[in-house]
């Protein structure tokens, strides 16, 4: 028998085009990634992906949607890119007041880095000139504190992902990259769960659990 699916499920189920996944039995987190791993290879490291789907949240309330940074155990094995805005970083101030003629070039900065870091006295104009860019995307930088040192910064958002709840009960992210040993994976994927257990509004609780590669089928997974 299957499950009572939520409508994202459905959704990316009619995405990936395979109907028969939702009617497997929930599989052990070290099954299921041996699982994905037999699954065909492809001729590029793919990412593993984790696919998180909640029930009993009330998205037509502002204060239960959220977005939080998580740190993974071992990192998401993928190269992530990390802007440092302020007087020696990436972008100064005079590219922000650049951006705000050149819309274009604003748009293409939430695609460009994954993470951002601020300086507190710019925050106000990259409110301003980059927020309605950044903001939708779940990219608002974090403040770089006075006496901080961004290289250690830089490398704790390394090992980052962002889990956010904005317009669909459901969440993908991603924990790991095929080259990484199946320890690390599971490690990052328990951690990555719990955190948004942590994280989810009252009453909201985890419908079910997919782990995937970037091509691959996905499996459901027992949490």
């Amino acid at each position: 028998m299957g499950y009572d699916a939520s409508d994202a499920e459905i959704n990316y189920m009619q995405i990936k085009g395979d109907a028969g996944y939702m009617e497997t039995k929930p599989m052990p987190i070290d099954d299921a990634i041996k699982s994905i791993r037999e699954q065909e290879n492809r001729k590029f490291n793919q990412s593993v992906d984790l696919v998180v789907n909640i029930k009993n949240i009330d998205l037509k309330k502002p204060e239960n949607k959220f977005s939080k940074r998580i740190i993974l155990p071992h990192g998401t094995g993928k190269d992530v890119k990390v802007c440092v805005i302020g007087e020696n970083g990436n972008i100064t101030k005079p590219d922000i007041e650049g951006f705000e003629k050149n819309k274009a070039e604003a748009k293409k900065l939430g695609k460009k880095y994954d993470f951002f870091l601020c300086e507190p006295p710019l925050m106000p104009l990259v409110g301003k000139v980059l927020g309605r860019y950044l903001a939708p995307k779940g990219k608002m930088p974090e403040l770089l504190l006075p006496g901080k040192n961004p290289a250690s910064i830089t490398d704790e958002l390394k090992k980052s992902v962002r889990i956010r709840v904005r317009d669909s009960p459901s969440i993908q992210i991603i924990v790991g990259k095929e080259n990484m040993n199946d320890a690390q994976i599971k490690e990052n994927a328990k951690h990555a769960i719990e955190e948004i257990k942590k994280s989810l509004p009252a009453k909201a609780q985890i419908r079910s659990v997919f782990i995937k590669t970037t091509m691959g089928r996905p499996i459901r997974i027992g949490v």
